[in-house]
């Protein structure tokens, strides 16, 4: 599964074999089943999740049951709980394969020790985070400001395979609105284009 991870990698930064091989020693693999959880509300994050094959959800779920979907997470993106491993406190988040899934973790020890010793995979890093608040500062405003209809659109064209690999439950619950307010927005949209 490294080379899955080292050609992500390749494409983003120019490391050399010695990096990647420090990298590689201290990566573990994890395989998930699908609705196998990587991590469950109560418990504290310990690992950056980069997903090599597979497909993950990080949601939660509101005090009358209800989920929530904050993040898909299909291959060659990254997951896990920020806050939950910063601050070493129980998450209030889930994390489980939507998808049979294949990941390599790293432990937050670990992944600061690569980001102090590798500066071009520091400067990645950063420059990946900064794009998370950019996409996050785009999803908090398409929620408060776009109709259901505008927020699905938006989704299908940002993401078009992500709707093909999820229940639309799971695409409403993202979407903050309800799986019958998706199915009717979905039935007119297919009405236009007829």
């Amino acid at each position: 599964m490294f080379d899955i991870f080292r050609k992500y990698l390749e494409n983003k930064i120019a490391l050399s074999d010695e990096d990647y091989a420090l990298i590689e020693s201290v990566s573990s693999f994890k395989k998930l089943r699908k609705r196998q959880y990587l991590l469950q509300a109560g418990d504290v994050c310990r690992f950056n999740a980069f997903i090599c094959k597979g497909f993950l959800r990080y949601y939660y779920v509101d005090e009358k049951g209800q989920e929530h979907i904050m993040q898909f997470a299909p291959e060659n993106y990254w997951t896990g709980d920020k806050e939950s491993m910063d601050s070493g406190l129980p998450s209030k988040y889930n994390i489980d394969a939507i998808e049979n899934s294949k990941l390599l973790l790293l432990t937050k020890e670990n992944f600061e020790m690569i980001r102090k010793t590798i500066p071009a995979f520091n400067d990645f890093v950063n420059t990946t985070l900064q794009k998370n608040i950019a996409v996050l500062q785009e999803r908090i405003h398409v929620s408060i400001s776009f109709s259901a209809e505008e927020k699905y659109s938006n989704f299908i064209s940002k993401y078009p395979s992500i709707g093909n690999r999820v229940p639309l439950h799971m695409i409403a619950s993202y979407l903050g609105i309800s799986a019958e307010t998706l199915s009717r927005i979905r039935s007119q949209l297919s009405k236009k284009t007829i």
